[in-house]
């Protein structure tokens, strides 16, 4: 289910990558609403005998699919020239700046602009200045005009990306893309996002729904890598006449491998740090009828202090097994049901020696902040011993699958 709706933010502009796409298009230029707005030339006067007919002055002709009033998003706009070659054309909407000039391509005969795909925003009305040299070398710029058409907020997705620009994770952090508004076209979307890193990894991205998108290594991400990812949707057509809004960069890196292994048979925990074990953690585990889930999990998020109210759970005040504690020190979660690591001081006598919980799993308070400490979100968590499975999307369940499945959950695959 989609998480709820934050506020939404004006969109600004983005530059996306260029693609060069084919043109269903009216024409507005100076053969139409085109306005010359310089020119140092003018017709010369005489007859055929003093000489050749001057050139004809140089135009240009603005070309958007459909009516100019109302130009979709994602539509290819192009400025061809006639009688001339052009030298450079700007568009750009409210005041002339560097932060409202849209980039573009001049093909290399200067013959044709052609707007970059992914740049333009709804209900905006935009200028376009042609200028151009026509065969006699003089010089004219051609004013033009559009507007693209305006959406409303349930006609515009916005993509929010985990992890934070420069976080540093854990090696089992995936890449998580949340839409606001679904995307049904699944294969445009994923085509418009990227991830690269220093060292090269292969990985694939995998939809849990209209709402979500995963990218993972095929295994765990390098311990120090450095990794890139770009978000280009604004302006891409997502399905359904919704569009993509406001492009995304994020960068984050890698920290040490710290790989934590649950064993609710023996209640212990083995903590490996770059595949060393450095510490064996007695424990206590879920009891019969809450087990703690086995599979291999992600640490979602951290919290020095965090109230544990069962109420979350489904657990309603009166029943026997209710709790509400207002300070569980050092918690990690690692599943959206609710279970976590974290202290639990009141079973210490239990740890190593029997299951008590509610299926969190709970160590001293010394232990807990050490792991605490030495933990990112994106650390991996694997619980063995357990006959209860983790379900899929319970968290990010993404290393819980193999390579092969992962993959088939691409659009693209």
């Amino acid at each position: 289910m989609p998480r709820p709706r934050s506020s939404r933010l004006t969109a600004g502009v983005t530059a996306g990558a260029v693609a060069v796409l084919a043109l269903a298009s009216c024409t507005s230029g100076t053969g139409s609403s085109g306005a010359s707005v310089t020119g140092d030339d003018n017709a010369a006067t005489g007859n055929a005998s003093q000489g050749p007919a001057p050139a004809a002055p140089f135009a240009a002709d603005l070309r958007v699919p459909g009516n100019v009033r109302r130009v979709a998003v994602d539509s290819p706009v192009t400025v061809a020239a006639r009688g001339g070659k052009l030298d450079r054309v700007v568009v750009y909407h409210g005041r002339r700046s560097g932060d409202t000039v849209l980039p573009g391509r001049l093909s290399r005969d200067a013959s044709r602009w052609t707007l970059r795909d992914g740049v333009l925003e709804p209900g905006m009305t935009y200028t376009a200045l042609s200028t151009g040299t026509n065969a006699d070398g003089k010089r004219r710029t051609v004013r033009d005009r559009f507007s693209t058409d305006d959406l409303t907020l349930d006609e515009q997705t916005y993509a929010s990306v985990a992890p934070l620009d420069g976080e540093t994770v854990g090696v089992g952090m995936p890449v998580v893309v949340t839409f606001d508004v679904p995307v049904t076209d699944r294969k445009a979307i994923e085509k418009r996002l990227s991830v690269s890193s220093k060292p090269q990894v292969q990985g694939s991205w995998h939809w849990l729904s209209d709402y979500e998108v995963h990218f993972r290594p095929r295994t765990y991400w390098p311990t120090g890598a450095d990794v890139e990812v770009e978000v280009d949707i604004n302006s891409v057509d997502a399905g359904n006449g919704i569009y993509g809004q406001e492009s995304r960069s994020v960068s984050f890196d890698v920290g040490d491998s710290v790989i934590s292994t649950i064993n609710v048979d023996t209640h212990q925990m083995q903590v490996a740090v770059n595949g060393d074990t450095v510490r064996t953690v007695p424990i206590s585990a879920g009891k019969p009828g809450f087990e703690t889930r086995g599979g291999t999990k992600v640490i979602i998020e951290k919290f020095e202090s965090k109230r544990m109210d069962a109420a979350t759970t489904g657990i309603a005040p009166g029943d026997p097994e209710y709790y509400n504690i207002a300070n569980v020190e050092y918690a990690m979660r690692v599943t959206y049901s609710g279970e976590f690591l974290h202290a639990a001081p009141w079973s210490v006598g239990s740890q190593g020696a029997a299951n008590v919980s509610h299926g969190c799993v709970g160590m001293s308070t010394e232990n807990a902040a050490w792991l605490y400490g030495i933990s990112h979100r994106g650390d991996v968590v694997r619980v063995v011993g357990s006959d209860r499975p983790l379900e899929d999307g319970n968290g990010w369940t993404d290393w819980d699958m193999g390579w092969a499945e992962y993959r088939a959950g691409s659009a693209l695959t």
